[in-house]
């Protein structure tokens, strides 16, 4: 059985597309998601996608995912910079996660530079574009070769 990736996504994602294209690229989120999935079955990863602007349904999914996943890549999009509750969702799956961001949060406003998961995220990576999703499979994949 291939390893399981959850592919988790806050708020506002739902609208790549029609976010600023110099920051967040052009492709919408399903067409992400097509393409992060691809990128999976490349790797023999099974990839398990979710996007949600409710602070609550992020959380019940990813409390969900407990024992179910073996690793997950995640953009929580604005949540990253305050939501402790997010955090602490994360701490409880127990599993590697990548913390992915499209634009270059690093070179942006200070409160973007921000993360409440990056000291639980076993990689993070900003700046990358789509690219960086890949990445971030790469360095799941890795770790369960």
């Amino acid at each position: 059985m291939n390893p399981r990736v959850a592919l988790l996504h806050g708020p506002n994602l739902n609208m790549l597309g029609r976010r600023p294209a110099a920051h967040y690229g052009t492709l919408t989120l399903p067409q992400l998601e097509a393409q992060v999935r691809d990128w999976g079955t490349q790797r023999d990863l099974d990839i398990l996608t979710f996007q949600t602007n409710h602070e609550g349904a992020f959380l019940e999914h990813v409390h969900g995912l407990v024992g179910g996943v073996d690793g997950a890549v995640v953009n929580p999009g604005a949540w990253t910079h305050y939501q402790w509750s997010i955090r602490d969702a994360l701490e409880l799956l127990a599993v590697p996660f990548v913390e992915v961001h499209l634009s270059n949060v690093e070179q942006r406003e200070p409160h973007r530079r921000i993360s409440v998961i990056r000291d639980l995220a076993a990689h993070a990576i900003w700046g990358r574009g789509p690219e960086g999703y890949r990445d971030a499979l790469d360095f799941l994949a890795e770790r369960h070769a």
